[in-house]
């Protein structure tokens, strides 16, 4: 398949006119990533603190629309998810270096999808030029999962800024060389 047909597929057509913002989203995400490398105890913290805010808020908000719901199964279903939400937040929040660890076992776990999820974006695109940076980008989420299993949890307070530093440039990158394809083969 050649540049040319870009408009065979219905997800490249959109790709190529989202290629101008693909490429301040690219742009974006290497300067967080390399403030998030400068600063990786910093990055850790608000990384930790946030997901610690945003659980036990969508936990109060579940609490709380579980009572509308008719049919004692869901109703109580709902009730656990919002209550195990509240608990997971309140934990990260007083508790921030224990959260940190967690969370990175499970950033960990995003990375390998990410990774999976990048790599077969890369071969989707093969025929065009940007698509080895995605396939790398892709192979580094893979290898920040394997770093983060082998050293968890004594690297947890700093690898989780340096982790998503090195992720966000690495994606970044690609997103910047993907867009920069896409627009010169329209």
């Amino acid at each position: 398949m050649s540049n040319a047909s870009l408009g065979d597929s219905p997800f490249q057509s959109r790709l190529r006119e989202a290629s101008g913002w693909l490429f301040w989203l690219g742009l974006a995400m290497v300067a967080l990533g390399i403030a998030a490398i400068v600063y990786p105890r910093v990055s850790t913290l608000v990384a930790e603190l946030l997901v610690g805010w945003l659980l036990l808020f969508s936990g109060a908000l579940t609490f709380f629309g579980s009572f509308s719901i008719r049919g004692t199964g869901p109703f109580f279903g709902a009730l656990l998810l919002s209550l195990l939400s509240i608990a997971a937040g309140v934990f990260m929040l007083a508790n921030p270096v224990t959260g940190a660890a967690a969370l990175t076992m499970i950033v960990g776990i995003i990375f390998v999808f990410e990774g999976a999820f990048e790599i077969f974006f890369a071969f989707e695109i093969r025929s065009f030029s940007g698509w080895l940076a995605m396939l790398i980008s892709g192979i580094a989420s893979i290898v920040l999962a394997i770093m983060i299993a082998v050293g968890w949890p004594a690297i947890s307070t700093i690898v989780l800024g340096i982790l998503f530093g090195v992720d966000f440039i690495s994606t970044g990158l690609a997103y910047i060389f993907v867009s920069r394809a896409f627009k010169a083969a329209a």
